[in-house]
This record gives structure tokens, C-alpha cells and sequence, in this order.
């Protein structure tokens, strides 16, 4: 009978624990993290996990928007770069050039799978617009403790800026 009573309080124990126990995965999709004052939000919802070992990121092809109607050689348009996979999720960015000068960077896709990745992309994204932004131009470093994210952000911003001159 003892027996009997532990057993059942130990089981009701270990039941209440798996309950309580909080999913690591984010619920819902990371919203756009933009450079400018767009539909973007840098709010800190999203981001990427960039510690650990070694990992190779992979180019896989992304989606192109279709450039606006152009009158001129100044006309706004928007143009995404390849979604590139790397070890913590995949990076894409798009973004908005007015003529060959890059007004907007936003970034569409990023990894989100748990909190440390929200955390650390929250403060690195928004750094890896401005420095785009500065530049003019995808040779911009990397951020510190954002490796891996930032791998990816600078393929896929090289490869929207291939895109749009042709």
C-alpha cells in the first residue's frame, strides 16, 4: 500500500513537470527586421544564434520582386537576395534601391528557433542594415557574436545587389 502511494505521487510529480515545462520554439513568423521607416519592426522578436562549432552556409536560390515600373534610371524598386542556410536557420534580405543607392535593407527571413537566437539577431540586424546602408555595398564586417547570421545576411545582400544591376 506504502508502495502503491509513492508510486502515484511521483507519477502526478513528473506529470505536473512536463506541463510546466515551456517550448523552446517561437510561436508564429519573425517579423521583418527593417532598416528604414517601412513595414519593418527591429522590435527584438527575431533572431539568430551564432555560437558553437563550425558550420558551413549554403546558397540556396531566393525570390526576386519584380522591380517597379521605371521611368528613369532613379526609380525605387525592391529586389530580394538568395535565402541562404546557415547553421542556425536561413538569412534573406530585400532590398530597396532608389537608382543604384541602397535607401532600405530589410530582412525577411532570419532565425528565430529559440530565444538566444531572437535575442542576439534584435541587436545584430539592425546593426547589419545601417552598416549596408553606409557602405553602399555588401563588404561590410561582421557582428560579434553573430557570426553565422551575419555570414548569411552579407551572401544574401551580395546576391540581391547582383540581381538588381542586371
Amino acid at each position: 500500500m506504502r508502495r502503491a502511494v509513492v508510486t502515484s505521487a511521483a507519477t502526478a510529480a513528473g506529470v505536473v513537470l512536463l506541463l510546466s515545462l515551456k517550448p523552446h520554439e517561437a510561436t508564429g513568423s519573425a517579423p521583418v527586421i527593417s532598416s528604414g521607416s517601412g513595414s519593418g519592426s527591429a522590435s527584438g522578436s527575431g533572431s539568430g544564434s551564432d555560437s558553437g562549432t563550425t558550420g558551413a552556409a549554403d546558397t540556396t536560390p531566393g525570390r526576386s520582386a519584380s522591380p517597379a515600373p521605371t521611368t528613369g534610371g532613379g526609380a525605387t524598386r525592391k529586389v530580394s537576395g538568395d535565402t541562404v542556410n546557415t547553421r542556425y536557420g536561413p538569412v534573406q534580405v530585400q532590398v530597396t534601391l532608389a537608382g543604384s543607392r541602397i535607401t532600405t535593407v530589410d530582412v525577411v527571413k532570419y532565425p528565430t528557433q529559440d530565444r538566444r537566437d531572437r535575442e542576439i539577431n534584435a541587436d545584430a540586424l539592425p546593426v547589419l542594415n545601417q552598416e549596408a546602408i553606409s557602405a553602399q555595398n555588401a563588404q561590410i564586417d561582421a557582428v560579434s557574436g553573430a557570426t553565422y547570421t551575419s555570414d548569411g545576411y552579407i551572401r544574401s545582400l551580395q546576391s540581391a545587389l547582383d540581381r538588381a544591376k542586371g
